[in-house]
């Protein structure tokens, strides 16, 4: 093909991005909508590309063949709990919920009247329901990040199948008291990376397994939080305290860990980690700002980080005000005026991380470069796969897959979105997929079912303390598993 090449826009968003410093060179940015907009990726001439083809790695039904209904007991009936429990509507004939519990009467009230549950399995406090012994075949356990390890070890013992949220445990022996509790119990314990269910992960994880670039030899990784999350979760919420539930590292970007050493399909051996909390602090409040951006805040018209915009305005994150059907705008004012989602981000009491990276190497001499970012517009992951024979890169919805010998450019774009099934599934799929193979591998118990069993979750849970140990220390960090 002949005449001017086009030229990859550079004013993308990873512009710089995965400078580790040490003599390595810039990575070209990845734009999010250079995907969509069918360019080549920096780097790869666009000229050279034979007209796309498709990749057709098929989604897999989220419905699944079981022996009979798994009964299930969800512990923590908030956003996780609830999602997973969702399966039960959808697919009625392969899980059955059976009992609740949850600190909040609205939640636990609410999952008892939708799934029929009888009054003497509703249970407050998560020991409540542990006093009650085995009154399910499995149970969710979807507390908060520091009530993970407790109810895990006494539902093994007590013979329950668990699928527990992430991060697993606040410490890394926590994490290994699970595993040695889980292989002397014999227990089928999945952890929630949701993502590696996820039918976009799962078609670019078949496409490196099946050898379309060859061998992996290093993966650039993002994770753009997006501004408004970063806030919510991370400055205001529920995991503004690294100490009370995790380190950001842990607490988001561990399902990230998880992907990229299930991209390279090797242990991790050392990693260099930095970041630090740089604006959400006191020292950046504008003049005037009041406690609470309902307190009649001068820059509330223009702050980005406005709860009255980020809630009343555009409707995000709404499901932690277990609101009354058919609310009202005055219904969400009083929920900034009481509770901490109104709390201006710059006078919190937050020590999260809003910047984070990580370079990693892994056997054999691979290595991966990770950004946790929370200043994008945007969430989702951007992901680059270099490889001895090609190049993948994806945006979470979308794949290309480029050959260097022949030059073909091939897409894997399915919309998930649209499939009925999975409709309502978060994580691009993921959550109800990860519960359909949960169920599978209770039923049948044969852990090798899930992707995310509790010993290949424990490694990149290994990983995320290795990269804080690095970050606190301003040094290398190797990692034993």
């Amino acid at each position: 093909m002949s005449g001017a090449q086009p030229m990859f826009n550079r004013s993308g968003f990873l512009k710089g991005l995965f400078l580790a410093g040490g003599g390595l060179a810039a990575a070209p940015a990845i734009s999010p909508f250079s995907l969509m907009a069918g360019e080549a990726p920096g780097g790869v001439a666009s000229g050279g590309l034979t007209e796309p083809g498709e990749l057709d790695y098929p989604v897999k039904d989220l419905a699944c063949s079981l022996s009979r209904p798994i009964t299930v007991a969800i512990m923590g009936a908030g956003g996780r709990g609830r999602t997973y429990a969702r399966y039960a509507e959808k697919f009625p004939e392969a899980m059955k919920v059976v009992a609740v519990s949850d600190i909040r009467p609205n939640r636990r009230e609410g999952t008892a009247a939708k799934y029929g549950i009888a009054p003497d399995k509703v249970f407050g406090d998560f020991h409540e329901m542990l006093a009650a012994g085995r009154i399910a075949d499995a149970m969710v356990i979807a507390l908060p990040d520091d009530l993970h390890y407790e109810p895990a070890i006494a539902a093994m013992a007590q013979g329950y199948d668990i699928l527990l949220e992430k991060p697993m445990a606040q410490t890394e022996q926590e994490c290994r008291d699970l595993l040695k509790r889980q292989r002397e119990t014999g227990a089928i314990v999945g952890v929630c990376h949701v993502l590696r269910y996820a039918p976009y992960f799962q078609a670019l994880k078949s496409a490196l397994d099946d050898g379309l670039i060859g061998d992996v030899i290093s993966v650039q990784h993002m994770e753009p939080i997006e501004y408004a999350h970063m806030a919510h979760s991370y400055v205001r919420g529920n995991w503004h305290d690294s100490k009370a539930t995790t380190p950001i590292i842990l607490a988001k970007s561990c399902h990230d860990l998880d992907i990229i050493k299930w991209f390279i399909g090797k242990r991790c051996e050392e990693v260099s980690a930095d970041g630090s909390l740089i604006h959400f602090r006191r020292e950046n409040m504008p003049p005037g700002a009041p406690a609470r951006c309902t307190d009649g805040c001068p820059h509330e018209a223009t702050c980005p980080y406005s709860a009255i915009d980020i809630y009343c305005n555009k409707h995000k994150h709404m499901h932690v005000f277990d609101l009354p059907q058919g609310y009202t705008r005055e219904d969400v004012m009083e929920k900034l005026r009481t509770t901490e989602y109104g709390r201006c981000v710059y006078r919190c009491d937050n020590d999260q991380c809003d910047h984070y990276v990580a370079n990693l190497r892994f056997e054999g001499g691979v290595t991966a470069a990770f950004s946790m970012e929370a200043f994008t517009p945007w969430g989702g992951r951007r992901t680059r796969v270099m490889g001895t024979r090609g190049f993948i890169e994806g945006d979470g919805g979308r794949f290309d897959v480029y050959d260097f010998r022949t030059g073909r450019k091939r897409t894997w774009a399915k919309k998930v979105s649209e499939i009925a099934a999975y409709k309502g599934s978060g994580h691009g799929g993921g959550d109800l997929a990860l519960v359909r193979d949960f169920l599978m591998a209770v039923d049948r118990h044969d852990e090798s079912l899930l992707s995310s069993s509790l010993a290949a979750s424990v490694e990149s849970h290994v990983m995320g303390f290795a990269c804080e140990k690095s970050r606190l220390s301003g040094s290398k960090a190797e990692v034993r598993i």
